[in-house]
């Protein structure tokens, strides 16, 4: 794989679940180069240079040269890991210090991205991957470090935090279902509570927020797109166009079909 060595990263990556019986022990030959590891789901433990780590979903390692590792699983709960093995020198000039070894990822949406991103561009390999690869991991690289020197954020803060990052998360990808359920899941807190805390901190509630996403895009894809009525509702989500048409003039003031007409007129 021409393309990728050129740039300093090696052709081991990839994503997998592990098989029930997997372990990993590098105890007897340490690694020779770095390998950014993360965890998606699963339960285990990772032993790196005799300090004992438990491992779940949103653990990420950077190994360095000389680490000596061992892991396991729980195999009623397998571990499903991305990994990428690379050298250093191309990412010198761009991180002038090295995150460490250690990390819960924060913002595991951003991060995740970039990994599944990495992990097709690099196996496309085209003439373009290796550029783009190195930049998706250097970009990995400068989040863990952005976030283990951001301040501890008190309880409060945090939750501010959390809860604006799902609203990003709903703005990013209005024509997925957001349940108030799995938001209240991926914050830890109840639904009753993440509904009122989260009127409390955007301002709107989640309903409200979700429905005025979705109608923003869609009157972005009528004036910018080309695309019709029928075309942006089956694209957002919506199983009945009169029910779309209905919601999106009481929120925009104009009909579908005026706001596409007034795009045409740019």
């Amino acid at each position: 794989m021409e393309f990728i060595t050129q740039v300093g990263l090696t052709s081991n990556f990839g994503k997998v679940t592990c098989e029930r019986t997997w372990k990993w022990d590098t105890r007897q030959q340490p690694l020779e180069d770095f390998d950014l590891w993360y965890a998606w789901n699963g339960t285990g433990t990772m032993l790196r240079n005799k300090m004992t780590y438990p491992v779940g979903s949103g653990t990420c390692f950077l190994f360095m040269p000389g680490d000596a590792t061992a892991a396991s699983h729980d195999p009623q709960q397998p571990l499903t890991v991305t990994y990428i093995h690379f050298s250093l020198a191309d990412y010198k000039p761009l991180l002038p210090s090295m995150p460490s070894g250690y990390h819960i990822v924060k913002d595991r949406f951003v991060f995740e991205t970039y990994l599944n991103r990495y992990v097709e561009t690099m196996l496309e390999n085209t003439k373009d991957s290796a550029v783009e690869g190195k930049m998706l991991l250097a970009l990995m690289l400068m989040q863990l470090k952005r976030e283990e020197d951001q301040p501890a954020l008190h309880p409060a803060d945090h939750l501010t935090s959390l809860i604006r990052m799902l609203a990003h998360r709903i703005r990013q990808t209005p024509g997925i279902p957001h349940s108030l359920e799995s938001l209240a899941e991926n914050a830890n807190l109840s639904p009753r509570y993440f509904s009122l805390k989260f009127k409390e901190i955007m301002g709107i509630p989640l309903e409200r927020y979700i429905i005025q996403t979705r109608i923003e895009r869609a009157e972005q894809l009528l004036r910018y797109n080309g695309m019709n009525a029928s075309e942006v509702a089956e694209a957002l989500g919506y199983k009945d166009l009169s029910f779309f048409s209905r919601q999106f003039k009481k929120i925009c003031g104009k009909n579908p079909s005026e706001i596409r007409k007034e795009g045409f007129r740019r």
